[in-house]
């Protein structure tokens, strides 16, 4: 019995995968809390982008298949110059950014979309 619930629990979370395709890049945003600016940074698959003291660096971005202004979700490296330990390294999903947010005193980074050319 508990193998037939385990089985039936198997297919039901193979089949809620989404369907994803690859972006060439990233659109993300940064905001300085200290002075309330943001900035725009489009970073393509391994490039880095600096943002302040922070450099951001884009692993992969990924989004729903044949939806490319879907909800993206992006693989980051972001550290503080001088510090050898990355501030955040992980995913970003653009629609609940507060899932995995980047934890620093003055700046916020954000995925917007995924770049598709």
């Amino acid at each position: 019995m508990r193998l037939i619930a385990f089985l039936m629990l198997l297919a039901g979370a193979a089949s809620a995968q989404e369907a994803v395709d690859q972006g060439t890049g990233a659109v993300l945003r940064g905001l300085d809390k200290l002075n309330a600016a943001t900035t725009d940074m489009t970073i393509a698959n391994g490039q880095r982008a600096a943002f302040g003291v922070m450099e951001v660096e884009l692993g992969d971005c990924r989004y729903p298949s044949g939806n490319p202004s879907g909800d993206a979700y992006a693989f980051l490296t972001i550290r503080e110059a001088g510090v050898a330990e990355p501030v955040f390294r992980g995913w970003m999903v653009a629609s609940s950014p507060a899932l995995n947010p980047m934890d620093h005193p003055r700046y916020d980074v954000w995925v917007l979309r995924c770049s598709t050319s």
